[in-house]
């Protein structure tokens, strides 16, 4: 069975909501953030060099990296579920955006919302990551289409992508993005979602 060490507030729901949606047995090992600095508690290190979470253990497996963990639970207890056929264009759509999401997305929208937490970015460094910002939103509110996914159904993809655009709704910028608050409110509608957050707690930081 997969233990999952989940942070509050963080990445790690994400592969609570992927359990929940594969309906597979799992226990979750709770880790707290500092109320202060919002950093991870030293308990993560102690699972994995990085100190971060999602970490998962199955068996004498440990793997950090949420696209890496979404990807192995997929393939080892998924039976096809959360994932195009493996040929052609959808599967190869949904390899890009599940990589997509960490790779490319993350980072501008992060070091926004570090900026928010910690008094506001440089003038250099926020002229250097906003062009960044609105074109990611673009291309993703671009690609989905109305009332659909990132892929033909549902998949792993969506549940990599939710907290990217999380992050982008906590540092207020989906405000001129309807698609993407209407794909959000999508997924959020899933049982399966609501389930994860009635085990894991709220995916969004208390920011007033």
């Amino acid at each position: 069975m997969i233990t999952i060490h989940h942070l509050n507030f963080s990445r790690s729901t994400r592969i609570i909501w992927l359990m929940e949606e594969l309906g597979e047995p799992y226990e979750i090992v709770p880790h707290t953030r500092n109320p202060n600095t919002f950093r991870s508690p030293q308990t993560l290190d102690r699972i994995h060099p990085l100190g971060k979470a999602p970490v998962i253990e199955d068996g004498a497996l440990v793997m950090a990296e949420s696209g890496a963990i979404i990807e192995y639970v997929i393939a080892t207890y998924g039976r096809g579920k959360l994932i195009p056929a493996q040929s052609g264009p959808a599967w190869a759509r949904y390899i890009g955006w599940l990589h997509f999401a960490e790779g490319s997305a993350m980072m501008p929208l992060l070091v926004h919302l570090l900026g928010m937490l910690t008094g506001g970015l440089p003038d250099g460094l926020k002229g250097f990551i906003a062009p960044d910002i609105e074109k990611t939103l673009k291309y993703i509110a671009a690609e989905i289409p109305d009332n659909g996914y990132l892929t033909d159904a549902f998949s792993g993809a969506d549940i990599q992508m939710s907290y990217v655009l999380e992050v982008a709704r906590m540092g207020k910028l989906l405000a001129g993005y309807p698609s993407l608050e209407k794909y959000m409110a999508r997924l959020e509608q899933r049982p399966a979602y609501k389930r994860s957050i009635e085990r894991g707690g709220p995916v969004r930081l208390p920011l007033g």
